[in-house]
This record gives structure tokens, C-alpha cells and sequence, in this order.
């Protein structure tokens, strides 16, 4: 191992499952705010959590919510929601444009309890996707988590601890995702739909040369970018020259974000394996050893990987020729 940094895990978490759980634990935390909530959120379009949000403003809840304008593709899903809002009540800001995206999920109530999620708020994600969030009332993640919106609400410079157990982009995610790769022993889980950047790349190849047991789990092409498709590809092609195990998601489509390292430790949040992720975009992930939070998330990962089937990466040169019928093309669903 060559990353010997040091790093930290939340004190007292729960899972969120998606679509398993649906917007219920969502709303059942916004419902239970009494003073505050702060939400960070990269797409939202469903009713019900606006709802909920409305009608906690109403009863006296401070309500912030803060989205991302535009895709990197330029188009905006957020318009509309972001004048629901702002009409029921709720004061509602652009993120910052520090960033090219804010593709952070995040939400903070009543300076005690914080999600951190990789899904966005809108009906296929709880419906249609693989996803996952984490729950915690770590008493020092929940205030590093508020201080980070107030810091983009504010557009002010915002300089989080460097050894977690919380990944902040664009400053230490790369590192932390190195270090949680380099610790493994016995197994790495790996549950990602896109895979552009050499140095994780690297990192996954090493774990599997000194002997770690590492399965990878993708989304074949659904939801890759045509700027995407290439180092993707590519990359999973190299991993299965290296022996690693490839399997394709299935009956779900894949958005989560999730590695498993010995059936101990989870890293999972909003950033994939994309260096545009660790470098140029706000996003926001964390790392978990609560027994529970493992167990339930490891049990998940290994369904999807028995309903998954092998996969052959096609040449990303030729990848465009190869049809995926599996799901239909989603015009709206492109992995940032």
C-alpha cells in the first residue's frame, strides 16, 4: 500500500436503499425539522419532498435550498422547482459558481441530523435506480456539513479537515478514495457507473495485484456521456485484463456510488470515479464502518451482483455500435 494517510470514519450512521426505501425517510426527516434545514441538491423535481419542504416552512422551519443552475450539458432541470419553492415561502439560491457543477446531495435539520446521498430528488431515483444514503447525527460531521453550505451559500472559501471522515470536491476526495483503496485486504466491492480517472483506476489494479479480492459492478453504457465513453470503457477493459471480475447491473439502472473494503468500510456520496468529480465540481461523500450501515449495503451490492451478468467492455472505439436495449435511453439521466 502505498497511500499510508490516515483516515476517519462517521460516529453512528443508518442506511438509506434506493429504490427500496423511497422518498419516505426524505420526507420523515424533513417532517421532524423544528428549526432549520438545508438542502444541497443537484436535481429536484419530485412533489412530495417539495411539499414536505413547503409545508415545514410554513409552520415556522427556516428552509434553504440551494441547486445547481445547469447541467454540464448546458440544459436545466431545476427552474421550475426553484420558482415552487421560492413561491411556497422557501429561500432558494443558484450554487456556487466556484464550481462547473454542485452535484453535492445533501441535507442538514436542525443542526443534528445530516443524509448524504448519491441520489437526486426526482421519481426515477426512487423508483427505477440503484442508489444509496447515509444518515448520521455524528455530532462534527452534521456542523462540517452545515459549515460547508454556509461556505457556498456565502461564496466564501470553505477548508475542511484533510483526513475525513467526510470527501469534500474539489479539495482532499481523491485522496481519501486513494487511501479507503490502498487499506483493503481481502475484498473490494466496487459499484460505480463510470470510471474516468487513471489514479483511482490505478489504485483498484494495485488492490488486485496484491492478492484483494476485487469485483466491479457497472452500468455498461447507460447514462455515459459521449465525452465519458472512451476512458470508460477503456478502463474496464483493463481491468479485465488484470483479472478483475466485471458484472453489469441489471433489473436496476446504476447511479449509485459505493465501494466496499473486507465486508468493514463503505465509501459512497455523490462523486464517481471522474477526474471532473474530484477536481472541478462541489460534490460530497463520506466513510462508514458502522456494522449495520456494512451489513445492509454489502447484502445489497451482493443481490445486485448475483442478478448482474458478465461483462465483456466493449472497444470504446466501436462502443457507440453496440446496443444496450436492457433499459430505455433516458435523455435526462447522464452520469455528471
Amino acid at each position: 500500500m502505498d497511500n499510508d494517510i490516515g483516515v476517519k470514519f462517521i460516529d453512528g450512521a443508518r442506511a438509506i436503499v434506493q429504490p427500496d426505501d423511497g422518498t419516505a425517510p426524505v420526507r420523515e426527516l424533513i417532517d421532524g425539522a423544528k428549526r432549520t434545514i438545508l438542502l444541497k441538491m443537484f436535481t429536484f423535481t419530485i412533489d412530495d419532498i417539495a411539499e414536505s419542504l413547503i409545508a415545514a416552512q410554513k409552520r415556522g422551519v427556516d428552509v434553504r435550498v440551494m441547486l445547481n443552475p445547469a447541467r454540464s450539458s448546458g440544459s436545466r432541470a431545476n427552474d421550475d422547482m426553484r420558482a415552487r419553492l421560492h413561491d411556497g415561502g422557501i429561500t432558494v439560491a443558484w450554487s456556487s459558481p466556484a464550481f462547473a457543477v454542485t452535484h453535492e446531495k445533501s441535507m442538514v435539520v436542525d443542526g443534528r441530523t445530516a443524509m448524504i446521498a448519491t441520489f437526486n430528488y426526482g421519481e426515477k431515483y426512487f423508483t427505477a435506480t440503484r442508489d444509496y444514503g447515509i444518515l448520521t447525527e455524528d455530532t462534527g460531521v452534521v456542523a462540517e456539513i452545515e459549515e460547508g453550505f454556509h461556505a457556498d451559500w456565502e461564496r466564501r472559501e470553505f477548508a475542511p479537515p484533510a483526513t475525513g471522515p467526510l470527501l469534500w470536491s474539489n479539495r482532499d476526495s481523491r485522496v481519501l478514495m486513494c487511501a479507503f483503496i490502498d487499506r483493503a485486504k481481502h475484498t473490494l466491492d466496487v459499484q460505480h457507473p463510470k470510471f474516468v480517472d487513471a489514479t483511482v483506476l490505478e489504485r483498484v489494479v494495485q488492490a488486485n495485484e496484491r492478492g484483494v479480492r476485487v469485483r466491479v459492478l457497472c452500468g455498461g453504457k447507460h447514462g455515459i456521456s459521449a465525452w465519458d465513453i472512451l476512458d470508460t470503457f477503456a478502463s474496464l477493459r483493463l481491468m479485465k485484463l488484470h483479472g478483475i471480475k466485471i458484472r453489469k447491473q441489471k433489473k436496476l439502472r446504476l447511479h449509485a456510488k459505493l465501494l466496499l473494503a473486507d465486508g468493514k468500510r463503505v465509501l459512497t456520496g455523490s462523486m464517481n470515479i471522474d477526474r471532473s468529480a474530484f477536481d472541478l465540481r462541489r460534490e460530497l461523500g463520506c466513510l462508514v464502518d458502522d456494522k449495520e450501515v456494512v451489513e445492509r449495503l454489502q447484502t445489497v451490492f451482493q443481490q445486485d451482483w448475483h442478478d448482474g451478468s458478465h461483462y465483456d467492455p466493449p472497444d470504446p472505439l466501436s462502443v457507440h455500435l453496440v446496443e444496450e436495449d436492457d433499459h430505455a435511453h433516458d435523455p435526462e439521466l447522464v452520469h455528471e
